[in-house]
Formats: C-alpha cells, structure tokens, sequence
C-alpha cells in the first residue's frame, strides 16, 4: 500500500494542473462528463479504501488496481492506444480488449444501404456497457492448449483460427478455459460483436473492420485462396481488433431472430431458436458477407460446424 501511495502521490502531483477534457466518456468513474484528475483520485481511494468497486474497474478486468489508473491517465494524456489485459494457459498467450460502452446504431446504416439484406433491417440504437473482446479470433494454439485436441480442417499453423467447431463445443472451450482460468469468458452477444466490429466509440462508420477497402483487413474470396489465414496478419480496426471482416465466420451467443425497431440495452437476443448467430464472413466469402452488418439466417445448428466457422471470445 506505501508503494501504491508513493505512485498515487506522483501521479497527482503530475496532474493537478492538467484537466483537459477526454474524447471519450470511457473513464469518466465519478460521471461528471468529463474525465480527468478527479476520476484518477477516485480509482486511488477505491484502490486504497475500498477494494473493488465496478464503476472504477475502468479495463473491466475484474479488478481495481494501478491498471485502472494508467487506463485514466492515458485517456487524460490522450493515449489512444488499446487497453489489453493478457492471459496465459498452458503456456498460449491471448489478449482481451477493452471495448468501451456506448450507444450506436445497429444494422443497415447508410454505408450499407445499398449491399444491406433485409435482416440487416430495420436499423435501431443499442446501448452497451463496457466489455472485453478477443483481440483475435481463437486460434488453434488456445484450442488446443485448452482441449487437448486440434478439430481444424486447416492444420500445420498453430496460429491460424481454430474452425470446424461447433456452438456447443465452444460451450465446452469456455467452460474449460474459465476453469483454468477463474475467470467468466463466454461467447460475445451479437449486438457486442458488430459495436467491436465498427470500432466501438473510435468508429469511423468503415464498411469492413477497420477499413473501406476489404483486402487491408480481410482475408475473402478476393485474396483467401481457399483457406485460413494466421490470426493477426492482416491491419486491425479501430480498436486493435484483428480478423473481425473474413478469415472464419464467428459465433455469438444468440440465437437468431429479427431485429426490433425499439432501442435497446444491453440485448442478448431472442429467447429462443433453431440456430445461433454467426458473423463476420471469412475466406470463401465475397465482400457482401464481410461487412460489419452482414448476419445470415443459416448456420448450422448448435452441434454443427464448418471449417469456415471458428469463434472469439468475450469477457
């Protein structure tokens, strides 16, 4: 504690003069609209009087401690840099991403008007709280590290996504990982995984994930050459989000249904259905299916797979 005194000490010394407003509202702990040296100082009194509290838990990592300052710091000094957390299980290390909440317009927005499916409409506002998303799609390395086992149909590559997984067998990943773990990670919701895909509050309304031109992000039916790609080889998003247009379709933890025109927070989706959501295209698809609204009403069912399906998780 006398140590984390000291740096506390430091960093308010360092900042009293400095109350330059944030871009962003994420790391606004006491919600006064602006984030600045009165929210560093209320991280450190939770940090040294309180334990955890949710609302200063600003990486969303479960605890509160000098990450969460360094995360208010940096969003005061204007670092625009990711906020990660890393894990390690048996010997493969992953990253989460801190996506922060927001509210945004889900669906068929005007960029994708003229390409859009109708299950991309009607367009409505969800708001979402702060979560963390994999970096990277699941590579077969984690898979395995987890599991035991390798299912991919694209082998040779530790680093490329792990694929011909059903939504029950990532049910069964989760489980495992969270028992290595102590930890909660699940399946991103659909609405969790198009905000992530357009860059969260750092969007810049890109058809694909991160870019207007699908070949700087996406590996498709363009540039694929019929198989998986290693994760992370191609530019990242907005928020330093790898391979969420093409490489393998992704799960979510929803079931499929149609959207409703009323705003929503927070949705985890219909309550029912016969087949989970999958998003994002991959390599055999055209450019269509890989935007950040695309969703299509056949997958398979929750105990089928293809080698064009693997998975991200959430936190």
């Amino acid at each position: 504690m006398k140590r984390l005194s000291v740096i506390s000490m430091l960093l308010v010394a360092a900042l009293l003069s400095f109350n330059a407003r944030a871009n962003t509202q994420f790391g606004d702990v006491n919600g006064d609209g602006v984030v600045n040296i009165s929210d560093v100082n209320c991280v450190i009194s939770d940090i040294l009087m309180f334990g955890f509290n949710a609302d200063s838990d600003v990486n969303a990592d479960g605890a509160v401690n000098i990450s969460d300052v360094n995360v208010v710091v940096g969003l005061i000094l204007g670092d625009n840099k990711p906020v990660t957390q890393k894990y390690t299980v048996n010997g493969v290390t992953f990253k989460m991403v801190t996506v922060a909440g927001g509210t945004f317009a889900m669906g068929a927005t005007p960029e994708h008007e003229s390409v859009a499916l109708s299950n991309e409409k009607p367009v409505h506002e969800v708001t979402l709280s702060t979560f963390c998303i994999g970096e990277t799609e699941v590579t077969q390395a984690l898979w395995q590290a987890v599991m035991g086992t390798n299912p991919s149909n694209f082998t040779g590559d530790l680093s490329r996504p792990v694929e011909k997984v059903s939504w029950n067998d990532c049910q069964d990943f989760i489980t495992k990982l969270n028992q290595l773990t102590g930890k909660t990670f699940r399946l991103p919701t659909e609405a969790e995984w198009e905000y992530a895909a357009r860059g969260g509050i750092k969007s810049h309304s890109y058809i694909f994930a991160g870019s207007n031109a699908i070949k700087d992000v996406a590996w498709y039916d363009g540039n694929g050459n019929s198989t998986t790609h290693a994760v992370a080889s191609l530019a990242p998003n907005e928020l330093g989000l790898y391979d969420m247009s093409g490489n393998v379709w992704e799960w979510c933890q929803d079931w499929y249904g149609a959207y409703k025109s009323s705003a929503q927070t927070d949705p985890t989706g219909p309550s029912y259905g016969s087949v989970h959501v999958i998003r994002g295209g991959c390599y055999i698809n055209g450019d269509r299916f890989c935007r950040v609204t695309s969703r299509v009403s056949d997958a398979p069912a929750p105990s089928g797979s293809g080698k064009n399906i693997g998975l991200r998780i959430a936190l």
